[in-house]
């Protein structure tokens, strides 16, 4: 592994014939995290961040956009976890919703009632680094397409921006693929980099021309939701439905999900 001399950076590439798994393995591994989100104004996609300290808990990221609406009037929210063939719908007492809106982030925390979810969580990118520019990422989502099933789609790292804690990724795949979880492989390894956000068209000649997708860390989400004890806790710190939340940065296009 090569790394920057401010040890900011991590690469993954390497030779892609020798190191890299190839994508089909990495959508089998990370499919069973994935879900579909659905609440009366529209839907988007989630996955599994993680677990509380004792399990009793899990915590579902995805971006604040797709949920906001219905946590702030407390509509109910639909977990369809396609993979395992299971259902629930979480209505305002069921979950505790904490929201970032700086980075567009939210995780929807409930009981882990479900024998048949993961036990182990998604490995998170190692903390305080990043990916350097022109390595390929993959992302899992539910495109805004009537019935449409889960699908893969892939980009290169365009940027990394520190002040927004994202990357900006050549890949236009992203109309209700919100809130999917973005991934890498790193030393023949699968680390989860992040949640899939906005997407930012480039108009420059006044038509809609392919531009950037935004991914956003997870880090401090998973970390929430791992020191979590009771429902209660969750319950008490979960972001008021009342809260205004600002937009999304100027030029973003959110999607139904």
């Amino acid at each position: 592994m090569s790394y920057h001399p401010e040890a900011l950076y991590f690469l993954s590439m390497g030779d892609k014939e020798d190191t890299e798994l190839p994508w089909q393995t990495c959508v089998a591994a990370v499919e069973p995290y994935v879900v579909r989100l659905s609440t009366p104004g529209g839907w988007g996609t989630g996955f599994l961040l993680g677990y509380s300290k004792d399990s009793n808990l899990v915590g579902f990221a995805t971006a604040a956009h797709v949920v906001q609406h219905a946590h702030m009037w407390e509509d109910p929210i639909r977990i369809d976890h396609i993979s395992i063939g299971e259902t629930r719908l979480l209505r305002a007492p069921d979950r505790a919703i904490s929201l970032d809106s700086d980075h567009d982030t939210a995780v929807i925390i409930t009981m882990n009632t479900s024998p048949n979810l993961p036990k182990v969580r998604l490995a998170l990118a190692p903390q305080g680094k990043h990916l350097t520019v022109g390595n390929e990422i993959g992302w899992l989502g539910f495109p805004a397409i009537p019935a449409a099933s889960l699908c893969f789609f892939s980009g290169r790292v365009s940027a990394w921006v520190p002040a927004m804690d994202a990357y900006l990724v050549d890949g236009n795949a992203i109309n209700g693929v919100s809130g999917g979880p973005a991934f890498a492989v790193v030393e023949n390894d699968i680390h989860l980099i992040g949640v899939v956000s906005a997407y930012v068209p480039n108009r420059a000649t006044g038509e809609t021309l392919p531009g950037l997708a935004i991914v956003r860390s997870v880090e401090p989400l998973q970390t929430e939701v791992a020191r979590l004890t009771s429902f209660g806790e969750a319950k008490s710190e979960e972001t008021p439905p009342s809260k205004d939340l600002p937009p999304l940065p100027a030029g973003a296009t959110p999607t139904r999900g």
